[in-house]
C-alpha cells in the first residue's frame, strides 16, 4: 500500500524545466506542476478531518444532554441506536485519516522536494559560466535545496492550516450556534481579535524569515568557499582571517534570530491573552445561558471543550503561520537566483552541430564582458581544416576569452564565429562542445573515481579505451598506485575534491586522458603541460602531437617554446591580431613575437586571465 501511494507522483521528470516566473505566486504556482491533483485531494481530505473534528465537540455535548435526561438502566434501549452509529462513524474517520496521511507522506512529502531540486539542478547546470563567476557554489546549493523544502511546507501549511482550519472554525461556529446563537459571539470576537494579531506580527515574521534565508544562504556560502580554497586559505596562513569572515555572516543571521525570536515571544504572549479570554467568555456566558434554563448542560461541556481546543490549536497555528511566512521570504529569496534568465540560450529550433572537416572561422568579433572595456575587437581569423595554430601574447590580449567565445561560453555582441559554415550561435551548446576536446591550464577533477574522470570524456566508452587513453597519457602506472581512505584502489580511487590527493602533474595527465578518449575533430590546448616535469612533458608532447593529428587544433602557451612549431602563429594585442606566421618568419620581423620571445626567462610568459585584465582597465 504505501509503495502504491510513493509511485504515484514520479520525482524525475525527464521533460526540461522552463525557466520559472519571477512573480512569487507565478513561481509557486508553476512549482506544484504535475501534483495540483494531488495538492487539492490533500486540502479536501484535511478540511473533511477538520469538520469531523469539530463535530466531535457537538457530539460530546449531545451525549451529556442524552445522559441527563435517560436514567442509565434505559440508555441502551433509548438510545443504542444512535451510540452504535457515533461509534460506526469514530471508527470509520480512520479512513478519511489514513487516506490524508497517505497522499500527505508517501506521495508528496519526499517526491515534491526531489521533483523541485531535480529541475532547480538542471535550471542550474544550464546556467552561463557568468552566472557561476559572480556566485558562490555553495550559496546556489542552498538556494536549490532550501527553495525546494520551502515550497513543499508552504503546500502543507495551506492545505493543513488555511484550508483545514478554515473549515474548522466555520464548523465550530456554526455548530455552537446550534445550542445558541448567542454562543456565537465570543467565538466569533476571539477570531477577529487573532485575525488582526495574525495580520500585525505574521508579515513582519515573513520578512525577518526572506533576510535570515539570505543572511543563511550568505553564511553557507562562505564557509563553503574557504573549504573549497583550503589550500589557499592555509598557503596564506589565514585560518583566523576566514574564521572572522564567516563570523561576519553569522553575526548578520544572528541579528535576524534574534529579531524573528523577539516577534515570536510577542506574539506568542498576545496569543495566550486573546485564548484566556476565549475560554473565560465562551465558558462564562455557557454557564450564564444554563443559570437562566436557556442552554443545557451539554451545550456548556461543547464549548467549554471546543474553547479549550482552540487554546491548543492557536499557538500550533501560530507557528505554522511564522513558519508559512518565513517559507515565504526563502522563496522569495530563492526566486531571485533560481527565476534569473540565463544568458546562453539554445535558439528554438537549434540544430545539432555536423563536424566533417573542422574549419573553425571568426568574421568581424566583438565581445566585453558585461558591456565594459572591448576584449576582442573586429577580429577575423580562419583555421583551416587540421590546420595547427598558437595564441600568442601579452596578458589580456583575448586569447583566453576567444577561445571561450568559440565554446560559447558568452555570447558576442557583433560578427560570427562558424565551424564548417555553421554558425555556432545556431546550434545546441551540447553539440557544439561535444566535437571539441580542451585541456586548460587549470585543471578541474571530479570528486569521483579515476574511471569515472577519465570516463567523462565518453561515458559510453569501455574500460579497454580507458585504459589506452591513460597510458597514451603517460597515467596508467602512477593509477595503479592510488588508493583513498575507503580501500579502493588504482582506477576505483576517488581523487577528492577537485582533485586535490593528486599532484598537479597527475591531474593534468588525467585530463589529457579524458581529452584523449573523447577524441574531438577540435583540440584546444591551454598551456596543457603546463603542470608537468621537464620529463614527463616530453612524453606528454609526444602523445598531445599524436593526438593532434587529422585534428584542427588552437593552441594558447605561456612558454612560447611549446607551440613555436606549429603550423602558424597567432600574435594578438588588445583583441586584435598584429602578426601572423610561423616562427621563423616573426622572429625576423621584430615586431612584437619577437620583443616576447626575448623577455622570457627559461621560455615563460606570465599570463593572466582575459577577463580579470579588461575589468581592471575598466
Amino acid at each position: 500500500m504505501f509503495r502504491w501511494f510513493e509511485k504515484l507522483l514520479h520525482p524525475y521528470p525527464e521533460a526540461e524545466p522552463g525557466l520559472p516566473p519571477k512573480g512569487f505566486l507565478p513561481f509557486v504556482w508553476a512549482c506544484t506542476l504535475g501534483l495540483r491533483g494531488y495538492i487539492a485531494t490533500l486540502a479536501l481530505l484535511s478540511a473533511a478531518i477538520s469538520v469531523y473534528e469539530a463535530w466531535l465537540f457537538a457530539l460530546l455535548g449531545h451525549i451529556v444532554d442524552w445522559l441527563g435526561a435517560v436514567r442509565p438502566e434505559r440508555l441502551w434501549d433509548d438510545q443504542g441506536p444512535v451510540l452504535y452509529g457515533v461509534a460506526g462513524l469514530l471508527l470509520g474517520s480512520t479512513v478519511i485519516v489514513a487516506l490524508q496521511t497517505l497522499v500527505k507522506h508517501q506521495t508528496i512529502a519526499i517526491n515534491f522536494p526531489l521533483r523541485l531540486r531535480w529541475n532547480f539542478h538542471r535550471l542550474m547546470l544550464g546556467q552561463s559560466m557568468a552566472f557561476f563567476s559572480d556566485e558562490f557554489a555553495g550559496r546556489v546549493t542552498t538556494k536549490v535545496l532550501q527553495t525546494a523544502l520551502a515550497v513543499r511546507e508552504m503546500v502543507f501549511t495551506t492545505t493543513e492550516v488555511i484550508i483545514g482550519i478554515g473549515v474548522y472554525f466555520a464548523t465550530i461556529i456554526a455548530l455552537a450556534g446550534g445550542f445558541d446563537t448567542r454562543l456565537i459571539i465570543p467565538f466569533a470576537a476571539w477570531f477577529a481579535a487573532y485575525g488582526l494579531s495574525v495580520w500585525f506580527f505574521v508579515p513582519r515574521l515573513g520578512r525577518i524569515g526572506k533576510a535570515q534565508a539570505d543572511a543563511r544562504a550568505m553564511m553557507t556560502g562562505r564557509i563553503t568557499d574557504a573549504y573549497t580554497n583550503i589550500s589557499t586559505v592555509k598557503l596564506f596562513s589565514h585560518t583566523q582571517r576566514e574564521a572572522k569572515f564567516a563570523r561576519a555572516a553569522m553575526s548578520e543571521f544572528q541579528d535576524t534570530g534574534y529579531q524573528q525570536m523577539r516577534l515570536v515571544s510577542a506574539f506568542e504572549i498576545t496569543n495566550h491573552l486573546l485564548v484566556m479570554g476565549l475560554i473565560l467568555a465562551t465558558s462564562g456566558y455557557a454557564i450564564h445561558l444554563w443559570t437562566l434554563g436557556e442552554v443545557g448542560v451539554g451545550a456548556v461541556a461543547a464549548v467549554t471543550a471546543m474553547a479549550l481546543r482552540i487554546n491548543g490549536m492557536s499557538h500550533w497555528i501560530m507557528w505554522e503561520m511564522a513558519s508559512l511566512f518565513e517559507n515565504m521570504g526563502t522563496v522569495q529569496d530563492g526566486i531571485a537566483t533560481l527565476a534569473r534568465p540565463r544568458q546562453v540560450v539554445d535558439q528554438p529550433g537549434a540544430a545539432a552541430l555536423a563536424v566533417p572537416r573542422g574549419e573553425v572561422r571568426f568574421e568581424q568579433v566583438d565581445f566585453a564582458y558585461g558591456g565594459k572595456r572591448p576584449v576582442i575587437q573586429d577580429f577575423s581569423l580562419t583555421v583551416r581544416p587540421g590546420e595547427k595554430i598558437g595564441l600568442i601574447g601579452r596578458s589580456g590580449a583575448g586569447k583566453s576569452t576567444l577561445v571561450n567565445l568559440l565554446l560559447r561560453f558568452h555570447d558576442i555582441e557583433s560578427g560570427r564565429i562558424l565551424i564548417d559554415g555553421q554558425d555556432i550561435a545556431g546550434v545546441t551548446q551540447d553539440s557544439l562542445r561535444s566535437h571539441i576536446g580542451m585541456v586548460t591550464q587549470d585543471t578541474s577533477l571530479l570528486h569521483r573515481s579515476v574511471r569515472d574522470n577519465i570516463l567523462y570524456g565518453r561515458p559510453g566508452a569501455g574500460d579497454e579505451a580507458m585504459l589506452h587513453a591513460a597510458q597514451r597519457a603517460q597515467a596508467h602506472e602512477f593509477i595503479l598506485q592510488l588508493t583513498d581512505l575507503h580501500g579502493r584502489k588504482g582506477y576505483d580511487a576517488h581523487v577528492g575534491e577537485r582533485g586535490v590527493k593528486l599532484s598537479g602533474g597527475q591531474r593534468q595527465r588525467i585530463a589529457i586522458a579524458r581529452v584523449m578518449l573523447k577524441d574531438a575533430p577540435i583540440l584546444l590546448l591551454d598551456e596543457a603541460t603546463s603542470a608537468l616535469d621537464s620529463e614527463v612533458e616530453a612524453a606528454i608532447q609526444a602523445s598531445l602531437d599524436e593526438l593532434m593529428q587529422g585534428k584542427t587544433v588552437i593552441a594558447i602557451a605561456h612558454r612560447l617554446s611549446t607551440i613555436a612549431a606549429m603550423d602558424r602563429l597567432v600574435v594578438m594585442d588588445q583583441g586584435r591580431i598584429v602578426e601572423e606566421g610561423d616562427h621563423r618568419s616573426l622572429l625576423a620581423r621584430g615586431g612584437l613575437y619577437a620583443r616576447l620571445w626575448s623577455h622570457q626567462s627559461g621560455g615563460f610568459l606570465g599570463e593572466e586571465s582575459d577577463e580579470d585584465a579588461a575589468l581592471a582597465s575598466a
